[in-house]
């Protein structure tokens, strides 16, 4: 090497060292950021701001009588909120209402509507007339029977407008009934469960998968608009939880009972406009937008409903 390349070698040796321990400390600093941050949601918490007294004394949750709807009316009912439960059936919604009212002492009120039809909302407002409501749950929710393809899914317009309906109209509509009081007194919570289906798209359950990232742009989107108007807006994102929704019939630790996730996932109001809720959840998450390359990931979905798919049609086929 000639001694001007030397030369130029050398005065360029500080000014790479300095790139370089800046860029490591950098990272160092946000690697402790991350670590802090998670142990202040998953070790910590922030479960005692969902309460009456900081809210207000009366929650809504839609989707109720069943799967996380229904723990989630029991968790709040536990923390003393009276409870207004909104779901399809009368008879279910008495059942829940009977229960919580008893185990308890709280007030409930019930309002039967079906979520896949658009005139409802006249009929809700008025049951929610007068109450000081201290936090919504929108958790109604559709998916498919089946993965399939979206040109031969059975009834394809009717199947179209239930989705929209179910799971995107009512989350604008019940947000309109209850975000004005809210801002109104300056307090009170929005929990939008949307999916970690609608983190990224997932082929053969594509109506739904959009669907629920629409519930997460939405609810971030509004809580920049309203955070300075003291009301949290969360975009809850689970994957699977063992309910009758999700046909996983035993939990596990990545899949786990609808009281263990919703108790979890409170815990996180407050700390994380979207979460994942629960930390198996939180970790999957981050292996799934972060470490795999979106062409494997799409891969490794399409192959996974495909062969969903084929289990379904043999067993109904046989059926």
């Amino acid at each position: 090497m000639s001694v001007t390349g030397e030369g130029a070698l050398r005065s360029a040796e500080a000014p790479l060292f300095w790139v370089g321990a800046l860029t490591t400390a950098w990272l160092a600093l946000c690697g402790l950021h991350r670590l802090l941050s998670g142990v202040r949601v998953w070790v910590f918490g922030n479960g005692r701001l969902v309460s009456p007294d900081n809210l207000g004394k009366w929650a809504v949750v839609t989707g109720a009588t069943d799967g996380i709807g229904k723990a989630y009316a029991e968790e709040l009912a536990r923390r003393g909120f009276n409870m207004v439960l909104i779901s399809r059936s009368q008879e279910k919604l008495e059942d829940v209402a009977s229960a919580l009212a008893s185990r308890c002492g709280v007030d409930t009120r019930t309002i039967s509507a079906d979520f896949s039809c658009v005139d409802i909302y006249q009929k809700i407002r008025d049951g929610l007339a007068g109450l000081e409501i201290g936090i919504l749950v929108n958790n109604v929710g559709t998916s498919y029977s089946y993965p399939e393809f979206f040109l031969e899914l059975p009834n394809l317009d009717n199947f179209i407008d239930t989705m929209v309906n179910i799971n995107i109209t009512s989350v604008c509509q019940m947000t309109r009934l209850v975000l004005p009081q809210m801002c109104e007194r300056r307090r009170g919570v929005i929990l939008n469960i949307s999916s970690a289906s609608g983190m990224y798209p997932v082929p053969l359950l594509t109506v739904y998968s959009a669907s629920k990232a629409f519930v997460d742009f939405f609810s971030r989107g509004l809580q920049a608009e309203y955070r300075s108007r003291g009301v949290i807006i969360q975009s809850v994102l689970p994957f699977f939880v063992a309910t009758k929704l999700s046909k996983v019939r035993r939990p596990t630790l990545d899949k786990p009972r609808p009281e263990r996730y919703v108790s979890a996932q409170l815990r996180t109001v407050g700390l994380q406009t979207q979460t994942s809720g629960y930390l198996p959840h939180a970790l999957m998450a981050w292996v799934t937008t972060v470490l795999l390359p979106a062409r494997l990931l799409n891969s490794y979905l399409m192959g996974m409903v495909l062969s969903q798919r084929a289990r379904y049609l043999k067993k109904n086929k046989q059926g």
